[in-house]
């Protein structure tokens, strides 16, 4: 039998829409949050209705309601065009009307670096299973759902590699990345066979916020948010002179930031070679550490 067109749906209401999207495959968990707010808004309008007058209307609704950042609020209006995009893909909506409307303009915030010395503080107060995912996070440049998925059987000790089991962007999906001298021990003296990497008591994670808000509570040191991790890698590759496209193929950035660029094959021996320029700059950065701390304590002495 031939499979039945689907039947335009405009007048569905958004709410009817949604339950369809979170059944689907499309589904990501990031969609669940903002979800949440835009059935509270979009319930009972017909998908479509959604226009950009009703977005800027949620926009005004979406800061009554509490306080929150611009970065939230795109988070948000990137979702339900998600969604819509959807509908018109399964043949409910002939357009989405948001294809063209613009999201908000985000001022771009300093983020922070960790230095060497808060690392080793924070490694010191963090618990076993978190240590792990930092030292991970800090030597492989992998997002906290890469690392949280990722397998043993995925690790090549022999050849020193770690593929990426699991990735948000097609670039990121088992990219190869060689493990640090320290990173290659941490994990041959817990090596498994099988199963995913980081647990805490035998049972996968799916969150870090309590671990990770504990130990920065106990180290002292400044507030960081677990991607400031990531951005702190990319920083210290870029402080040991490794290429922007090398960064880029290491951490699986989406190419499509510029739709004008050519896609650069990295080959292997320059991302061992990048890790090894990682590594001196670390040490490099230890040797000195002893020192700074000697030069801070006259400055307060002073």
């Amino acid at each position: 039998m031939r499979r039945l067109a689907p039947r335009l749906a405009p007048e569905m209401p958004f709410e009817e829409l949604a339950s369809r999207f979170r059944a689907s495959a499309a589904l990501k968990n990031w969609h669940l949050g903002s979800l949440k707010f835009l059935l509270l808004f979009f319930k009972c309008v017909p998908i479509c209705g959604i226009t950009k007058n009703l977005v800027l209307e949620y926009q005004h609704w979406r800061h009554s309601q509490k306080k929150v950042s611009e970065s939230t609020v795109k988070h948000d209006l990137q979702c339900l065009k998600h969604v819509l995009f959807w509908a018109v893909d399964e043949g409910l909506l002939a357009i989405n009307c948001l294809s063209r409307v613009p999201l908000p303009r985000v001022p771009r915030k300093c983020r922070p670096i960790m230095s060497v010395g808060e690392e080793q503080e924070l490694l010191a107060a963090a618990a076993p299973h978190l240590k792990y995912v930092i030292i991970m996070a800090l030597d492989t440049g992998m997002r906290r759902g890469e690392i949280l998925h990722q397998k043993w059987e995925d690790i090549d000790f022999s050849r020193g590699l770690l593929s990426v089991s699991r990735s948000k962007t097609p670039e990121g999906a088992a990219r190869e990345i060689p493990l640090t001298d320290r990173l290659f021990d941490l994990l041959w003296e817990s090596r498994e066979n099988e199963g995913v990497i980081v647990t805490f008591k035998e049972r996968s994670i799916a969150s870090l916020k309590s671990a990770w808000g504990s130990a920065l509570r106990r180290s002292g040191i400044r507030h960081y948010r677990f991607h400031d991790l990531r951005h702190t890698f990319n920083c210290r590759l870029l402080e040991a002179g490794v290429m922007q496209e090398i960064r880029k193929a290491l951490m699986g950035h989406s190419s499509g930031e510029d739709v004008h660029a050519t896609y650069v094959h990295i080959e292997l021996p320059q991302k061992r070679e990048a890790i090894h320029r990682l590594q001196a700059w670390v040490a490099t950065q230890e040797q000195e550490l002893p020192n700074r701390n000697q030069r801070s304590d006259s400055a307060l002495k002073g």
